[in-house]
């Protein structure tokens, strides 16, 4: 009795081992049932991922997209009537070609259905052909069916099971445990057509293995003689699913087709748009500085007082008032116009620095590398300076030349 409940003790270690029970796993499995769910793509994000088409989405058939393998699913023991793989596969190909760039790149035709889309026309054509041929213009025409200019062919191509079969297991009085693997692989082949020409334009193959695995531990001993035995198995196994692998292969064929034809030059990706050094640095945000104006005065007529006249040797000989500081140092016009201080337009030469700082046109500074930094600040007619300082002098320079053009004084400047 005693070697019975080490046998047994035993036997539930190795569960436990096994990866946290095995029969509590399937029992999970059994009472929570997975809800249903969106099956999501196998390499979505990589479909995402494809860069936008340079131009007009391309309207692309699918006619069929069969099994050419002939394989059964594989049994150790009995004859399987079912197929490998799925007899369906046209409807994963016709996403992953919607779904491309996040729908940018194809415009998929029904084909598949063509039989069922050509009789549900001529019903409505005959439809209306009754009904609405007391209308004016007659029966509604029915739109002409759209036609493609390229093509999809293909299938899976290939199924081969117990490409890699392996195992590992350990026995000892009667109790042991194991576990076993199996790889197979399938293949897909797809290729686009030329409608026009009839010429195959492109052509990829790709393949997606299929893992399954099984673990488990069992006893098989007895007791007492040989008279009892006790006999217990658990196990656990997992296969990855066929229909998956095929539409994983599916997927990764169409972004294949698109990159080879990218490589080909049948078609070209969307560049993105890159900023340029100048956008980057947000140089290109030019401050305009308005215009300084100068301030109009208001005329006041003076108002005309009436005063008795007064002889001559009685007016009081007034003396002259001495002129100020800035009626001997500065030219009155000069400093109205250009709020600078000098005596004549040689001076305000020298203090306006003419001919020393340069200025450029906007034009001139964005097309030549590197001058974006250097200058800084437009004006209004965009000219460009290194700082608002030298524009400044430049427009106080520029008003005092039209002042001096305006009254034909060329005497005034050399």
């Amino acid at each position: 009795m005693k070697n019975l409940i080490v046998y047994i003790s035993a036997l539930f270690l190795l569960a436990g081992c096994s990866g946290g029970s095995t029969a509590q796993k399937s029992l999970e499995v059994y009472a929570q049932p997975p809800q249903p769910r969106v099956q999501e793509a196998p390499l979505a994000k990589k479909l995402r991922d494809v860069p936008e088409i340079d131009g007009k989405k391309i309207t692309i058939a699918v006619y069929s997209f069969t099994d050419k393998t002939g394989q059964r699913k594989p049994a150790d023991s009995i004859a399987n009537l079912s197929s490998a793989v799925t007899q369906g596969s046209e409807v994963w190909v016709i996403k992953a070609l919607s779904e491309a760039g996040n729908g940018t790149w194809f415009e998929v035709l029904e084909r598949i259905g063509l039989e069922n889309l050509v009789k549900e026309r001529q019903l409505i054509r005959n439809t209306r052909e009754v009904y609405e041929k007391e209308l004016a213009n007659g029966p509604t025409q029915l739109k002409p069916m759209k036609f493609a200019g390229l093509i999809l062919e293909g299938g899976i191509i290939g199924y081969d099971s117990n490409v890699a079969v392996g195992g590992i297991g350990a026995r000892y009085l009667g109790v042991g445990a194991q576990t076993e693997y199996r790889v197979d692989t399938v293949t897909v082949v797809m290729r686009i057509v030329s409608v026009s020409t009839g010429k195959v334009m492109l052509s990829v193959a790709t393949e997606k293995t299929i893992a399954s695995s099984r673990s488990g531990i069992d006893m098989f001993k007895f007791f007492d003689l040989g008279t009892k035995l006790v006999e217990a198995e658990n196990g656990y196994s997992v296969n990855e699913p066929v229909n998956y692998a095929v539409r994983a292969a599916i997927e990764a064929g169409v972004v294949e087709l698109i990159n080879e034809g990218e490589r080909k030059g049948l078609w070209k990706f969307k560049k993105p748009k890159t900023e340029s050094k100048s956008e980057r640095l947000g140089l290109n945000k030019t401050k305009v500085i308005p215009e300084k104006k100068p301030v109009k005065v208001a005329k006041v007529s003076p108002k005309i007082k009436v005063v008795p006249l007064i002889p001559r040797s009685q007016i009081a000989v007034l003396p002259k008032t001495r002129p100020t500081l800035v009626e001997r140092m500065c030219d009155p016009k000069i400093m109205e116009i250009t709020e600078v201080c000098a005596k004549d337009t040689e001076e305000l030469r020298k203090l306006m620095k003419v001919g020393v700082e340069k200025h450029v046109t906007y034009e001139w500074m964005m097309n030549v590398k590197n001058n974006a930094e250097l200058y800084k600040v437009c004006n209004k007619n965009n000219i460009c300076f290194k700082n608002g300082a030298e524009m400044y002098r430049w427009e106080a320079w520029s008003a005092w030349l039209a002042h001096v053009n305006k009254g034909k004084n060329f005497n005034l400047i050399k």
